[in-house]
């Protein structure tokens, strides 16, 4: 049997289980980790037998609770390579350099130089001098390697002039650490446990963004939400499917009339960005696969859309094809309930 829960869909956070009878996965983590427990245990989903976390890329609605459940769990994430760098950067502070204080270091190197070559003109250089300073830093250099060997002495427990030893202070783990990293490559089929999982590319405005296909003892589950448009290697994709989670982003007259700015509007509206109604429409209406037994339209945008508009838009389409799936539509605010094949 397999598992499907929505933990989550829409623009604040997304995350589902996928689970089989001895594996379970999270794709995403955009919750915080305490929200991402208290929905698996409302799903009836125990936390602790998670065996691996998934991710479809970096974006924030889609990683923000990842790094504290995935040590809190100690539990691997799964990245494509550029996926994992994209999301490393993103939570590593920046330091930046202004033109006047560039100017300003440039104008010291200058000063710097100007006087060692003036001393040294100037017969202040000399060798007598320099042997002595390089002798006092070589004795220097040896004091601090036996304090050095005693400490690692006392930490071992070899000195025994010490009967006890304060332990060394916790390291604080950092934004990006995690319990263990594994890569697969987009596009690659792979698994994790007894679900075989095939990866496949998404138009977005990502690093390196994936759709899935799940697959344990014949039952076949697809995520795929955060896609522009719908390429021919997704629809390849999407064949054979039982449980298909897809997007539905936006109402396109919403959005042009909605609160964004217009790059933003631009950018939703791009190959690049979200599936609007109309698009996820025109696919389940010509190409999704007859056998799909459950669809879940979900990444609903929280101004630029209505889960009534999406139902009826979706019931239409799949009755122009005489298809009757179980339709759901996925909410920010809960969790689906299980789907069970």
């Amino acid at each position: 049997m397999m598992r499907m829960t929505v933990l989550a869909s829409g623009s604040k956070g997304n995350s589902t289980v996928i689970s089989s009878a001895r594996t379970r996965i999270l794709v995403d983590a955009g919750l915080s980790c305490r929200e991402l427990l208290k929905r698996m245990a409302l799903a009836g989903e125990d936390a602790s037998t998670l065996n691996a976390i998934l991710i479809t890329h970096e974006h924030i609605d889609h990683v923000s609770g990842l790094s504290v459940l995935a040590r809190k769990l100690k539990i691997p994430v799964f990245f494509t390579e550029p996926t994992h760098q994209a999301w490393v950067r993103m939570l590593t502070p920046r330091t930046t350099m202004t033109y006047s204080r560039w100017l300003e270091h440039i104008q010291r190197e200058k000063e710097e130089r100007a006087c060692a070559t003036a001393e040294k003109e100037a017969g202040a250089y000399n060798p007598s001098t320099e042997a002595a300073s390089i002798a006092h830093i070589s004795a220097e250099a040896e004091a601090l390697d036996s304090t050095l060997n005693r400490t690692r002495r006392i930490y071992a427990g070899a000195d025994p002039d010490v009967r006890e030893v304060a332990a060394a202070p916790a390291k604080k783990a950092g934004p990006a650490e995690l319990p263990a990293v594994e890569y697969f490559r987009a596009g690659s089929d792979f698994s994790i446990g007894d679900i075989d999982i095939s990866s496949f590319t998404i138009p977005h405005d990502a690093a390196d963004p994936c759709g899935f296909v799940f697959e344990s003892e014949g039952i076949r589950m697809a995520l795929a939400t955060d896609l522009g448009y719908v390429p021919p290697n997704v629809k390849a994709a999407l064949r054979r499917i039982d449980v298909l989670l897809l997007e539905s982003n936006h109402d396109l007259e919403m959005l042009k009339v909605g609160p964004y700015p217009w790059s933003v509007k631009q950018r939703v509206m791009g190959r690049n960005g979200h599936l609007s109604n109309s698009v996820t429409c025109d696919f389940l209406e010509n190409d999704m696969d007859s056998g799909v037994q459950t669809l879940i339209l979900g990444h609903l945008s929280e101004h630029n859309n209505h889960p009534e508009i999406v139902r009826m838009g979706a019931e239409q389409s799949l009755l122009k094809r005489g298809l009757a799936p179980r339709l759901v539509v996925a909410g920010q605010k809960t969790n689906t309930e299980v789907f069970a094949y």
